[in-house]
């Protein structure tokens, strides 16, 4: 059920208080304590009061899900074709400023994933029964939400007359608003904190044709294990997507649900991504914490077992012929793993271990070669993700399976072709001597980070390609995702908090290389906590909302903000005609000549122009002309190149 009672007004004043709370108790899942029964008397009460002077055809509707993050709506009154919010505070003396933002939160859930309330009038109001009376100026954003109201028991009722009073809105049915389809968009925090609980990915997930496609690549995956446990087969499957496409989340989904202990199947989720392993085990603590009350040790050690760094997995079965207790085994951004070389360096100098002979992904692979039976590896590969020295890409693992595990069954989709994939190879070149399987389904197409608008990742993929007639023309359908610029920080600071409402997360980025950031105070060399980044509230200096820590492409990729702040340095900047890549070492920038090296420096910034869900300023610095390092000419035209293509200048 959406909510645990619903009724129209006359229903709700004929029913009796004993008969109201007996319907909210028996659909409540969870325990009855007295605190929530009495808070319930008190709604029931004041609400029967409130509602006699109203037109009996309105709606009532208490405990109202939003299925996307677990959360309940206090109250719903459907009244003159306005949808009223409430959320209540008994006892409260005072308002406070994170229940202002819970129930605007609720309210920006509705409009941007509840069908039925996208262009209906939404009034969130926060009522401390206790609380003095608070004299609430009544404005809407432009979305038609209004500012969050704040009420007392004496001025319920007044608050939502004024609201009647000054709005006339289309009607609309009430059953159909109650039972609207919900097509949310989660972060991936709260996409695994959903997923770990036990929801389903159509649950927490759009179910539009825009990313229809990640339940069916999830299907194609366990068809693939179910064939490959019934014919003792091992089996590769590399799931490619662009940017914000929810590999991630298909991922996660897969490794939760192929936790099947009782028929000896275990599942594990590997990232090389520190960052996003230890955003994701804190976020899965604190709410496995919270919901079995738990201590946060018992909840982190059960979370690390699901969500492992992958070099703590490689470190457990170097050196031994232990044969993992996983049968399947998730790594998420496959593209990253390290080459022979690189792997070698660090297993010599960080663990004294000499003369390793494998690359990741051949290593990694052996581990599940193992199993005597079957066994299944879901690579996730990001296109023209890979950001840092000694990262393999794609190629490494086909060349791997060919070196030694020819036996393998290997399962790729049709967009395999693409060079941010291939980086210049053929795939027939790749494949050969190999039993590879073509299935469509692997490949998720379009990004659901930003549920503004999906051609995002487009857009900045034509404006590092040196496209600017293309990204202009994609630049007019961004119409619902604001992308702004300017030269001066302190106005981006001010965009991002002013368009931010609620809980909606923005932050500060830049690349790892834009070390002349320092002069106007953005340090990307500061070290960064990603769990207090992403995690902590309003008033944690070390959460992104403070707009003093910095996170690069290494701590930010794989995650997301609402709203970001881009700032442009002159590692990767436009000369006129084309993009150039420099690397600042010492007191001077250096040109980067290295193929490879240039493309980890273009994949950075394809990483952070990529992070926001909603929108984003880009924040490029004048320079400076007395200082050889901060020349104006090195941001000139970087700017207008951007401006060129058609982003507007505040």
């Amino acid at each position: 059920m959406r909510s645990f009672y619903s009724s129209n007004f006359e229903k709700f004043l004929n029913d009796s208080e004993a008969e109201v709370l007996g319907m909210l108790a028996t659909n409540n899942g969870f325990d009855l304590n007295d605190l929530q029964k009495n808070t319930w008397l008190y709604e029931i009460k004041l609400l029967k009061e409130i509602l006699k002077s109203f037109d009996s055809n309105g709606k009532i509707l208490f405990e109202y899900t939003i299925p996307r993050i677990g959360k309940r709506i206090d109250n719903v009154l459907l009244i003159n074709n306005i949808i009223f919010l409430l959320e209540f505070k008994v006892g409260e003396t005072s308002y406070n400023i994170n229940e202002i933002d819970q129930v605007l939160d609720y309210a920006l859930d509705l409009k941007n994933f509840h069908k039925e309330s996208h262009d209906k009038l939404i009034v969130p109001i926060l009522v401390c029964s206790s609380a003095n009376t608070k004299e609430n100026n009544i404005s809407a954003y432009e979305d038609k939400t209004i500012k969050p109201l704040l009420c007392n028991s004496q001025n319920l009722q007044e608050t939502i007359l004024r609201i009647l009073e000054n709005y006339n809105e289309n009607s609309f049915d009430y059953n159909d608003w109650e039972n609207s389809p919900y097509l949310p968009t989660p972060t991936i925090i709260e996409a695994a904190q959903a997923l770990y609980s036990n929801h389903n990915v159509e649950e927490i997930s759009r179910s539009d044709a825009g990313a229809y496609n990640l339940s069916v690549t999830t299907q194609k995956i366990n068809d693939i294990i179910e064939y490959s446990k019934a014919n003792n087969k091992k089996s590769i499957c590399f799931i490619t997507g662009v940017p914000g496409a929810g590999k991630t989340l298909a991922g996660i989904n897969i490794a939760n649900e192929r936790h099947k202990f009782e028929e000896n199947e275990h599942a594990v989720f590997l990232s090389g991504n520190f960052p996003l392993v230890d955003v994701l085990q804190e976020a899965l603590a604190r709410d496995e914490k919270e919901r079995s009350k738990t201590t946060k040790g018992d909840a982190l050690r059960k979370v690390k077992s699901f969500i492992q760094i992958i070099h703590h997995y490689r470190d457990a079965y170097v050196g031994n012929d232990d044969v993992p207790t996983e049968k399947v085994a998730i790594f998420d951004e496959a593209q990253r793993a390290w080459t022979k070389e690189q792997i070698a360096n660090f297993m010599s100098r960080k663990k004294g271990v000499l003369n390793f002979e494998y690359s990741e992904p051949e290593f990694l692979i052996s581990t599940l070669d193992r199993h005597k039976d079957w066994a299944v590896i879901v690579c996730l590969i990001g296109g023209g993700q890979e950001i840092n020295t000694g990262e393999a890409g794609l190629i490494e693992w086909f060349d791997s399976l060919r070196r030694s595990f020819s036996h393998w069954d290997i399962y790729v989709s049709n967009m395999i072709t693409d060079d941010e994939y291939t980086r210049g190879h053929q795939v027939e070149e790749l494949t050969e001597g190999l039993n590879v399987h073509i299935e469509t389904e692997l490949h998720l197409a379009t990004s659901i980070r930003s549920f503004r608008s999906e051609n995002v990742s487009a857009f900045v993929k034509q404006i590092l390609d040196n496209n600017p007639t293309k990204a202009n023309e994609t630049l007019l359908n961004l119409n619902q995702y604001p992308i702004k610029i300017t030269r001066n920080l302190e106005t981006a600071k001010k965009w991002v908090k002013n368009k931010a409402r609620g809980t909606e997360r923005y932050g500060l980025l830049a690349s790892s290389g834009a070390l002349r950031l320092k002069p106007v105070g953005i340090f990307v060399k500061n070290e960064l906590s990603a769990p207090n980044y992403f995690l902590d509230d309003k008033d944690n200096v070390r959460s992104s909302y403070y707009l003093e820590d910095c996170a690069t492409e290494f701590d930010v990729q794989g995650l997301e903000l609402d709203w970001s702040i881009v700032a442009w340095d002159a590692d990767f900047r436009y000369n006129g005609t084309e993009w150039t890549y420099n690397r600042f070492n010492g007191s001077k920038w250096n040109k980067v000549n290295n193929e490879s090296n240039k493309l980890y420096l273009k994949n950075a910034y394809r990483v952070l122009l990529t992070r926001a869900r909603q929108g984003m300023i880009i924040y490029i610095p004048e320079g400076n002309p007395e200082d050889k390092t901060r020349p104006t000419e090195f941001y000139d035209k970087t700017y207008n190149y951007l401006k060129q293509i058609g982003i507007e200048e505040i």
